[in-house]
């Protein structure tokens, strides 16, 4: 099948992308790379920041989160966030780069009592000059249309895994409760932030299966975070054995095949890497990370970190306008070569 890697697909099939995944990696990269030249800037990453506006408590129990309240981790339940303190988070955020700032907080879904003052956050953050995004659970239409009014850009809504190792990682919740909620988003007009985990026990074949189910959502996820799992004491999958950088590289180098204008994120996990294994991601087509010292309740690479790993690089953090500013598209055309 021709390939140029200009025009977003919705036709994948898993077949399809099992036969990219389990390419040589230095093809799969080099093909990576060229859907990336095609598309973005070269060596620009963007930077986003992520606060915790409500932490633990939640009444999901995802086998990965510490802030579940089935599970004992050390955490304790927390109240929303004061106004003041999301609006000076988020202006250390720009200060520090980040443009565009993402809000948690952990609920199962967003209660109707919530919504206004989570609307008065999107609003203030916005009035910083910041792209927003937020986390908060299951959404309604009306829910997500308030959000949308607000100012919200992005909504971030992870399925996690493949549909079929879904329910050996969360039991409170449906795949469809999750793909309903990402359909009243749309429906809203808001743009999505949709990934998943890697390491949490599943096979190749399910992270094959996480890129097909978002494959076909139309339009695609503007945004694809690959995490990482961070483990965590007290979860049912805090003794997980690790998933290897080069597997990381392979699932992000194949989303930045089949998601060629959305922003592929390095998320979760950076700390527990090297910085020779970040920068295979990167080259794998990752073009966006969470900086600062904390994602909600896990460590990051603080900034001193990530100006090192840029600067070895020889990359730059830019503007997500700078980022995406399409470069000439490759002077010869790819080809995938179906398998067997």
């Amino acid at each position: 099948m021709a390939f140029t890697g200009l025009t977003p697909r919705h036709d994948w099939s898993r077949e399809e992308i099992a036969d990219l995944y389990t390419q040589p990696l230095d093809s799969l990269m080099g093909l990576a790379l060229s859907v990336k030249s095609a598309n973005w800037a070269d060596g620009k990453v963007q930077k986003s920041q992520l606060l915790s506006i409500k932490t633990g408590g939640c009444a999901e129990d995802c086998g990965y989160c510490s802030q579940s309240a089935h599970f004992d981790t050390g955490l304790k339940a927390e109240k929303l966030m004061p106004l003041e303190d999301v609006v000076s988070a988020a202006r250390e955020a720009k200060a520090g780069g980040a443009d565009r700032f993402c809000m948690g907080a952990a609920w199962r879904n967003l209660k109707e009592r919530d919504v206004p003052k989570i609307a008065a956050m999107i609003s203030a953050v916005k009035a910083e000059g910041l792209e927003t995004c937020v986390t908060a659970g299951m959404l309604e239409p009306q829910q997500a249309v308030a959000l949308k009014e607000a100012g919200l850009d992005y909504y971030n809504h992870n399925l996690d895994t493949s549909r079929e190792y879904y329910t050996s990682v969360v039991s409170t919740r449906t795949y469809e409760d999750r793909l309903d909620t990402l359909a009243h988003c749309r429906e809203a007009g808001l743009n999505l932030c949709v990934g998943g985990i890697l390491g949490m026990g599943e096979g190749r074949d399910d992270r094959i299966g996480l890129i097909h189910e978002l494959s076909k959502l139309t339009p695609h996820p503007e945004s694809v975070p690959i995490n990482m799992l961070v483990p965590i004491k007290g979860t049912p999958l805090g003794e997980s054995p690790p998933v290897s950088v080069i597997e990381m590289a392979r699932a992000i180098a194949v989303c930045r095949i089949v998601f060629p204008k959305s922003w592929v994120r390095l998320s979760a996990g950076r700390e527990a890497m090297s910085e020779e294994g970040q920068a295979l991601c990167m080259l794998a087509g990752a073009n966006s990370i969470f900086v600062g010292d904390r994602l909600l309740t896990t460590d990051n690479p603080g900034e001193t970190r990530d100006e090192a790993l840029l600067g070895a690089m020889g990359f730059e953090h830019a503007s997500r306008e700078e980022t995406a500013k399409p470069t000439q598209a490759p002077k010869r055309k790819q080809t995938l070569i179906d398998a067997g």
